[in-house]
């Protein structure tokens, strides 16, 4: 039975939480000095802040953790050569084996300041890891943004997940703020000085900036975390673009360590893992009939005791957020090294990262498809062959993406295969697989089959020549009889054979190539016995004949 409490009556000792935001990267530009848009990173700028995070792998193994192997261990070997890449002693090739996976952190923001709507004082964050997710051979990229603090109720808790991950207002309140946003969002440097502020007030800005380039716009706090990367639709010079893959609001992981668990109504449960904000406690976010299978479709309860003693740990998915809800009171849930919540930024971290980033890559790929196929002039050959080479492009990246990056499982651990399971089932990720796999066949069949039609063509042509080439030679070239012995004639003489011979011969293989056409019709009606003599004569005539199509206007 739960108590009959409010959010602000339960308290959340320890809360984090982790963003991934998923972006669409743009191909470099013609000229660029970068093979790879992390190559970008790599420059040692004053306007890049960012720093390729080191692989505790290669560092030195005092410094690797228990924490670290339980992470690695988690996960099947197939999946260990993804994430962390595999070396042996003594490999020539000092690349072979690294994992494709390159990471970028930031450390020159240290916190970040809320404000909400119904609250004018703020709530100050601590910034935990800002980092930048890059892969291999894909054009995606992914802002990873963890947040931590300490004893906040319940109901600031669930306005956080419900505000902080929004890129842009989807609408502007009476007020004049952003929808469904923070009132403002502040980064911090660690002396406490103010880096960037949101501006999701700034209602014309997002009106013109849709209106000029029919693509929405994102707060100035975000664009100040991505820099040097800038949005592909903007005015800003650089390299290295991004655009948006997918909804607003970003994907989201929360841990939440509380004094009694036990307390939480289902509506409490229901508002976390759909995040859909503040409310009463024992009341439903949505109606009964929307919930109804709520505990079957996102809550996995292998470790939730709410009748016993320590109530265990519930863990919770809706593909969108992933939640992880536990008593502060118990030290293995509270447990940053060999507990939970190191679990949690680690293996429960990849558990979510991975999914989200098989379904931006999908998305990615399927809007390189229809790129290709809205630039395509049909009646342009030049048009033509781009759009072959980029289906082509698109094809080979992925199959590449399939044989390297795809997974149905990623585990044998019971909890991590059933929530990875879980995740993917509500993006619905493999149904997206397997539209682009059918459409990319599509394409591919297409491109193959005109090919053929073209080869078929070639040779149909290259038939006729022939055919004309062997009368000729037969004719000229019978027991090796010469017509005019010019062999003792003078060279100037010879010329005047060659050339008399050279350019018949070349007029008539290049009428035999212009007609090819009517002549492989001629030639198979010459071989059809059922054709009389004069319906093959008219057949002939026809060669000569230059017959307008009967659509020609």
């Amino acid at each position: 039975m739960h108590l009959a409490t409010t959010p602000a009556d339960q308290r959340v000792s320890h809360f984090r939480q982790i963003l991934l935001w998923p972006l669409q990267l743009m191909p470099l530009p013609e000229g660029c000095p970068f093979a790879h848009h992390y190559h970008l990173l790599e420059q040692a700028t004053p306007d890049n802040p960012w720093r390729e995070l080191a692989d505790e792998f290669c560092g030195d193994p005092e410094q690797f953790h228990e924490r670290h192997y339980s992470e690695f261990v988690t996960f099947l070997p197939y999946v260990q050569r993804f994430l962390y890449g595999e070396c042996a002693s003594g490999e020539a090739d000092a690349h072979y084996g690294d994992s494709p996976i390159r990471i970028f952190r930031r450390q020159d923001v240290a916190q970040v300041r809320m404000t909400y709507k119904e609250d004018d004082a703020p709530t100050t964050f601590d910034i935990v890891h800002l980092d930048l997710y890059f892969f291999y051979d894909i054009d995606v990229v992914i802002l990873v943004v963890e947040i931590a603090a300490d004893d906040l109720d319940l109901r600031r808790v669930q306005d956080t997940l419900y505000r902080f991950g929004r890129a842009y207002p989807p609408y502007w309140d009476d007020d004049g703020s952003g929808g469904h946003c923070l009132r403002r969002a502040e980064w911090l440097a660690p002396d406490g000085q103010v880096l960037a502020v949101s501006d999701y007030e700034k209602r014309s800005k997002y009106l013109s900036f849709v209106s000029r380039f029919r693509s929405p716009c994102i707060s100035s706090h975000w664009e100040f975390l991505l820099r040097p990367l800038v949005l592909h639709h903007s005015d800003e010079d650089g390299p290295v673009r991004y655009r948006q893959i997918e909804y607003h609001r970003m994907p989201l992981l929360a841990y939440l360590a509380m004094d009694d668990p036990r307390r939480l109504s289902r509506g409490d449960f229901a508002r976390l893992v759909l995040v859909s904000g503040p409310g009463k406690s024992g009341s439903l976010p949505y109606s009964e009939q929307h919930l109804e299978g709520f505990e079957a479709r996102f809550c996995y309860d292998r470790y939730w005791h709410p009748q016993a003693e320590q109530p265990g740990t519930r863990l919770l998915s809706c593909g969108h957020a992933f939640i992880m809800v536990g008593s502060a009171r118990d030290a293995y849930f509270t447990g940053l090294e060999n507990g939970l919540l190191g679990q949690f930024r680690h293996q429960f971290f990849l558990l979510a990262l991975i999914p989200h980033f098989h379904k931006a890559a999908l998305l990615m790929l399927s809007d390189r498809l229809v790129t290709a196929l809205n630039r395509l002039e049909i009646g342009n050959a030049e048009s033509v062959k781009r759009f072959k080479r980029a289906i082509r492009e698109v094809l080979e990246v992925f199959l590449r993406f399939t044989h390297r990056y795809w997974f149905y499982e990623i585990s044998d651990q019971a909890q991590a295969r059933a929530l990875f399971t879980m995740t993917r089932e509500h993006l619905g990720t493999e149904r997206v697989y397997s539209e682009l796999r059918e459409e990319i066949q599509d394409m591919s069949q297409y491109l193959d089959s005109d090919s053929l039609r073209r080869q078929a063509n070639t040779v149909v042509r290259l038939t006729v020549v022939t055919t004309a080439g062997l009368i000729a030679t037969i004719s000229t070239g019978f027991l090796g009889m010469n017509l005019i012995d010019a062999a003792q004639e003078p060279l100037s003489v010879r010329l005047v054979f060659f050339v008399l011979v050279f350019v018949p011969s070349a007029l008539l293989t290049g009428f035999a190539i212009v007609k090819s056409k009517p002549l492989s019709d001629f030639l198979e009606a010459l071989s059809d016995e059922r054709l009389s003599h004069r319906d093959k004569l008219a057949t002939l005539v026809a060669v000569w004949r230059n017959r307008r199509p009967p659509n020609a206007g």
